[in-house]
Order: C-alpha cells, then structure tokens, then sequence
C-alpha cells in the first residue's frame, strides 16, 4: 500500500466506526452481519470503551439478558461478536479530518489515511481525559502511586490507600477494596454524592463497623514521597485543620473531562458538546452517522441498552445510504447465511 508521512494508507471501507466502545463494538457487529466492510478506530490501546478502561471490576445490570455481568465479561463478549466479520481495528488513533468527497470521505488520523465510505461516530462524549489535582507533588508522583482508573484490585492488595472523590466510581471502587487494601480511607470535598444511594449506604454502613473511613469536607493540600508516594497532607475544608495521612496509593477518581476534539470542527450540528440525529441516527452531514452517549435527540437516554439499539439502527440505514436498493431493515438474524 502506498506510504506517505503519516503512516500506511489503508483501503477504503464501506462503514468506518469512530468509537471502539459498547455501543461501536455492536455497530460493527451490524455492519458484518449487512455484509459491508468495516473499520473501527479508537483512540485507546484495546477495544470496550470505558467498560474496560474505568471500571472493568464493575457489575452491569441493566444490559438485556444477563441478570449481572463484570463490565469486562460485557466488553470481552461484544469484541468477540463484532470481530467475528474480520473487520479492521485502528486502536491507539485519533480521528483529525473528515474530509469529504465524492466516494465519501478521505478520514486521516494521526497515524495516515484511513478513507471511508460511510461514518458512524459512536465515541462515547468523545475522548476522555482525567481530571487533575492542582496540588504540589501530583505530575511528580502521578503513575508512581497516583492512580485515576483502577485496572487490577490486586494491585492495591495490603496497600494503604486513599481514595478521593465523591461519584460513583469511587463509591464502587471503595466497597470493593475495603476488604483488599490494608487501610482504606476515602475523601471527599463536601457531605454531598453525586453516587447511587445503595451504594453510598453501603459505604457509610462498612465506615460504621471500621472496615474503612469515610471522612467528608477533606481534601489533598500536597503529596509526598521519595521514588514513589509515601504520604498525603490533607485538609478540612470548614475547620481547616491539616492532617498527613501515611498512604501507599492515592486513588483519584474526580471524573473525567469529556472532549469531542476535532469531531467538533467537522460542521456537525451540536447541543451541549453532544451531535443531534434524527429518528434514522443520521447527522447534518449526507453520510455521517452518531449512537451512543454522543448522540443526542428529543428523549434521549444515556443507557448501554439504547446504545445497542441507535448503533443498529445507524448501521443499517448507513447500509441503505451505501446502496438504496438495500433495505434498510435487516430481518431476523436467525435467517442469516454467514451465521449457518
């Protein structure tokens, strides 16, 4: 294939997927299934989105057909079933141009060409970046005792740790470690949760019989250590009393800064840093197609479950744009050839 200064320029696919999320992974499993090539390309170094990447240890729910699930089951099942078509996978890539013309769009990431008929853009609220303390020693010890995601439990095994935030995540991660880490304390800015109230209670009631300690109105004022962290200062917000903590890790789990990146200078129409479709998933741009959380229309809910379903339905009518002769709905699946 032809090289220029960015990389190798791939083949031109009928559907490129810019999400390799829930949501992007079942897109692909529909653009097989159609029987149209596809690619999908993301910007994290493996395939599940934030069901591998935030909280692969988390149980899912709320996901048709299994009672409960690990998120990372989830993820390892949906790569399966969309690879099955030997679709190309881009991961490590950021998105850059859309470029248009006349066979559809000249798609370049920071890695080369990757030219493409038709896009279905299902990237979450688009890349994700953590949310930082602005405290003395966090770019010093970051990755050297500070954490934002938790990737292993076992690596926080007989540690002493502390965990800051005040949302789900850390309300999750900190009933699931309690009976890991050696000591657990978790802080937070306020009394106020931005977490599930099962899951809070759950945590208030482990404070209670001393299997963890949760304290509120704290906050990291500075973080220190040699080659690693060895201690956090932490401080009252009202009394502004100041306490050194001995810790081992520091667990940060404040969120995550969502940005669309150059997919908001494409010309698409926006509504809160989220692209608007119509009932078809289809996008102000001929061709262009969004599912998922990055999705936005009258009703709209933000559900793995209703991302399954805008993924099929953008899939399928980006099979019918390919070919009008093609119908847009795919029929029942147990009637599928490539699936005897």
């Amino acid at each position: 294939m032809p090289r220029n200064g960015l990389g190798v320029e791939k083949e031109t696919v009928d559907i490129t997927i810019i999400g390799g999320g829930p949501t992007g992974l079942y897109g692909l499993f529909y653009a097989g299934m159609r029987g149209v090539s596809a690619r999908v390309i993301d910007a994290l170094p493996e395939l599940g989105g934030q069901l591998t990447a935030l909280y692969p240890e988390k149980d899912v729910f709320d996901v048709a057909g299994f009672p409960r699930i690990l998120a990372k089951d989830l993820a390892r099942d949906l790569v399966a079933q969309g690879l099955q078509f030997n679709a190309d996978v881009c991961l490590g890539e950021r998105v850059l141009d859309l470029n248009p013309d006349d066979g559809g769009f000249g798609l370049r990431t920071n890695k080369g060409p990757r030219p493409t008929r038709t896009v279905v853009i299902a990237g979450g609220k688009g890349a994700f970046k953590s949310r930082t303390l602005r405290v003395p020693g966090w770019d010093e010890f970051l990755n050297r005792g500070i954490t934002t995601r938790v990737r292993d439990p076992e690596s926080f095994r007989g540690k002493r740790v502390l965990l800051v935030g005040g949302g789900d995540s850390a309300f999750d991660w900190s009933w699931a470690l309690r009976n890991i880490a050696a000591e657990l304390t978790q802080i937070h800015r306020s009394d106020r949760y931005r977490a599930h109230e099962s899951t809070v209670a759950q945590v208030e009631g482990a404070h209670e019989r001393g299997e963890l300690r949760l304290r509120t109105f704290y906050t990291v004022r500075e973080i220190h250590g040699g080659e690693r962290v060895e201690a956090a200062t932490i401080g009252h917000t009202k009394t502004k009393e100041i306490e050194r903590l001995e810790v081992d890790e520091i667990l940060a789990l404040i969120g995550f800064v969502p940005n669309l990146g150059p997919i908001a200078e494409w010309g698409l129409e926006l509504r809160k840093r989220c692209i608007v479709v119509d009932s078809r998933m289809r996008t102000n741009l001929p061709g262009v197609y969004a599912a998922g959380d990055i999705a936005t229309y009258d009703g709209k809910l933000e559900l793995i479950s209703t991302g399954f379903g805008e993924a099929a339905i953008a899939v399928n009518n980006a099979v019918h744009h390919l070919d009008p002769s093609v119908k847009v709905n795919p029929g029942h699946s147990t009637d599928y050839k490539v699936f005897k």
